[in-house]
């Protein structure tokens, strides 16, 4: 099988969230049919939405330097638990030779494969990713909706940065809720958890409903795409 290799620490828990769902779905009697994962979890990327905002150091040059490490590590394809950082993702593609799955054309095409084109998105993630506005383009070439916060952003800001990051895990999940109410009122059907510390908080929090998971979307393609088969 082929060797994965994680670009992380964006943040440290989404990595460990996406190298856990990786090990539960691969179907394995032994250690040796699980697939081998290389992780880079490397803390010392600068914030994603800063820089895409302006006021930040571009992230670009950490990304690059884990890729080129997990790829000289033995890695045979790139993975990367965090949204926002797909804005750069074109300057990993050039600097190495083996390929990165994207994991947003591949939440997009999982939308359209389970709920057709006829639903409206609702994207709850982060100011940066809402601001380059890179998952609406990608629904819309496939002519699906999509609809983002206007009065609860700020919520979810919070609630990514004061909840999950600070693991400030007690304080639960009303802010994450009021933007999908919001969301709701404004046509949602379904929702996206734009988002790796909204994905982590489905694992933390167990909540259930019409949420587009896109870690575990790339965790699944991560496995398939390895060879590895889907428990």
């Amino acid at each position: 099988m082929k060797t994965i290799g994680i670009i992380g620490g964006m943040g440290p828990l989404a990595t460990v969230h996406l190298f856990e769902r990786i090990v539960l779905r691969t179907k394995a009697e032994k250690d040796q049919d699980h697939i081998r994962v290389i992780i880079d979890s490397n803390t010392n990327i600068q914030d994603r939405t800063k820089a895409i905002l302006g006021y930040g150091e571009s992230p670009a040059g950490e990304l690059v330097s884990s890729a080129k490490i997990l790829e000289k590590s033995g890695a045979d394809f790139l993975i990367m638990p965090c949204n926002t950082a797909h804005y750069f993702i074109e300057d990993i593609k050039k600097s190495i030779s083996i390929p990165i799955i994207n994991m947003l054309e591949e939440s997009v095409k999982y939308t359209y494969e389970k709920y057709g084109k006829d639903q409206v998105v609702g994207i709850m993630a982060s100011d940066g990713t809402i601001k380059t506005k890179i998952y609406e383009n990608y629904y819309n070439e496939l002519g699906i909706k999509t609809v983002v916060p206007i009065k609860t952003q700020a919520l979810i800001m919070k609630f990514i940065y004061d909840v999950i990051k600070k693991g400030n895990y007690g304080e639960g999940t009303d802010l994450l809720f009021k933007c999908a109410d919001e969301l709701k009122k404004l046509g949602a059907t379904v929702f996206l958890l734009g988002c790796t510390e909204l994905s982590s908080a489905q694992y933390l929090y167990k909540f259930e409903g019409n949420f587009i998971n896109p870690m575990e979307v790339l965790a699944e393609k991560a496995i398939t795409y390895a060879g590895g088969e889907l428990n």
